[in-house]
């Protein structure tokens, strides 16, 4: 036994003596890859959308019908499968898609794309694709674009709720749609703030009162909220957004008052603050008396 011991003991040392040796040119292993690794970050509206994915390159090679062939499917890039996560619902080209992390796979045609969210994430490329787990698939249509090297993905004509997403490469561009419903997430958001309000916080019902204005929308609910937050606390801007709630809902002769105590307000405050916008309203107001 204690020879074996002895024996073990020295297997043991040699192991951990081979184990130092071979741990530095296992480090060294990690090499350039010819298409490196990627990841583009938009949000949109409320929502986070995030792109992850290898950029190949021309490299003077013939991509479409040549590299990439026609009606067969592409994992839209090199190495693992290109995934894309959206944190909320989303619609692609007027369609619904839930919140989640899909592959995007792609079928390139001559005069029409189609664009896969595949629910398998666990791709290298697109081996084992598997149709049945498509979670959508949309039609695209392909762009002549200038010349681009490295594949591509970026988002452009970002609206409040809404971005077209552009893939980009050789001397090609595919966009697609993509939407949110920001009002309904905002309102989510709105609920939740107003039922955790504090009772010394003006500011918060004042905030909500005014995403109601700018967006035009639930403007009774807004009347309620920025009623509260001057009931707390009389400033010069929210005595503004009053005026500019009332105004909208019809309430010509109120929107003038509160217009007034906020001009009053803003007169006597230490920041002189420029009110010729409330001004210019006013006039309006007054016009249509």
């Amino acid at each position: 036994m204690k020879k074996l011991s002895y024996q073990w003991f020295g297997k043991l040392i040699a192991m951990a003596a081979m184990a130092a040796l071979v741990a530095p040119f296992l480090q060294a292993q990690e090499l350039p890859r010819p298409s490196p690794n990627a990841s583009v970050y938009q949000k949109v509206g409320l929502t986070d959308v995030t792109i992850t994915y290898s950029r190949p390159g021309v490299k003077g090679r013939q991509i479409w019908g040549g590299l990439v062939p026609y009606n067969k499917v592409w994992r839209t890039g090199a190495n693992e499968a290109t995934k894309i996560t959206f944190s909320d619902d989303v619609k692609v080209n007027g369609q619904p898609l839930p919140a989640g992390t899909y592959s995007l796979a792609t079928i390139p045609g001559e005069s029409e794309w189609t664009i896969i969210f595949s629910k398998q994430t666990d791709m290298w490329g697109s081996f084992g694709y598997k149709p049945e787990e498509d979670a959508l698939r949309i039609q695209a249509k392909p762009q002549a674009a200038e010349f681009m090297e490295r594949m591509q993905f970026y988002f452009t004509d970002l609206q409040d709720n809404s971005a077209l997403v552009a893939l980009r490469w050789e001397k090609l561009l595919v966009p697609f749609m993509l939407e949110v419903d920001v009002h309904a997430r905002a309102m989510a958001n709105i609920e939740k703030a107003m039922a955790e309000l504090k009772p010394d916080d003006f500011m918060t019902p004042y905030r909500c009162a005014s995403y109601c204005l700018s967006a035009n929308t639930n403007l009774e609910k807004g009347l309620e909220w920025i009623n509260l937050a001057t009931s707390r606390k009389e400033t010069f801007f929210n005595m503004s957004a009053k005026a500019q709630i009332l105004a909208k809902l019809g309430k010509t002769k109120e929107a003038i008052a509160a217009g007034e105590k906020s001009l009053a307000l803003a007169k006597a405050s230490e920041d002189q603050p420029n009110m010729s916008d409330l001004e210019n309203m006013m006039a309006e107001w007054k016009k249509a008396m």
